[in-house]
């Protein structure tokens, strides 16, 4: 189930609101500029598909948000628990960084903890199969995947170079819950 909770910046302890229904989530969310949405993630997908097979079961999700945002790269993440880079890659994502074009990604299986900073708010957001988060550029956040991850991510880009992040040196991250604490 999508969760979103909210902090403030200065306390990772006690949030000032916790969120399961996806209206007042895309609500909170659009506060801060964030899109959240809902969507059908409808075609199981097999446990061997690639990014091709995957691009093809979802080609008409991705060609309505390419037409909306002018997005020209799409590509796919697909994390399962014996991934042999899963460690290097999660310590990639959990620092906190920005990008120069919205973040966008629809989650087509599993589920991956979103951790979004904006007006001394902290926005941990559980994103589980269906759900679709655009975070806009310029938005300090940090992506955690868990120790074990299990998702499938379509991503879109403006950016024809795809994933692009400049990191912002700053430790938040390490203070705020991860993975696995907010997915329990």
């Amino acid at each position: 189930m999508s969760r979103l909770e909210i902090f403030a910046e200065a306390d990772a302890v006690t949030p000032l609101a916790v969120h399961e229904d996806g209206a007042a989530i895309a609500t909170a969310l659009a506060d801060i500029g964030v899109r959240f949405e809902r969507w059908q993630a409808d075609v199981a997908l097999a446990e061997d598909a690639d990014d091709a097979a995957v691009m093809a079961a979802y080609a008409g999700a991705i060609e309505r948000l390419k037409a909306e945002g002018g997005y020209r790269a799409v590509d796919v993440v697909r994390m399962k628990p014996d991934h042999p880079d899963r460690a290097v890659l999660r310590r990639k994502f959990l620092a906190e960084h920005v990008h120069g074009e919205d973040e966008v990604r629809f989650f087509v299986e599993g589920e991956g903890l979103f951790t979004l900073r904006a007006d001394g708010r902290v926005f941990n957001m559980l994103c589980v199969r269906d759900d679709l988060i655009s975070v806009p550029a310029g938005t300090r956040h940090w992506f955690d995947m868990g120790p074990a991850p299990r998702f499938t991510a379509i991503r879109l880009f403006t950016n024809p170079e795809g994933w692009v992040a400049r990191f912002t040196g700053d430790d938040i991250a390490e203070r705020f819950p991860r993975h696995a604490r907010v997915a329990a």
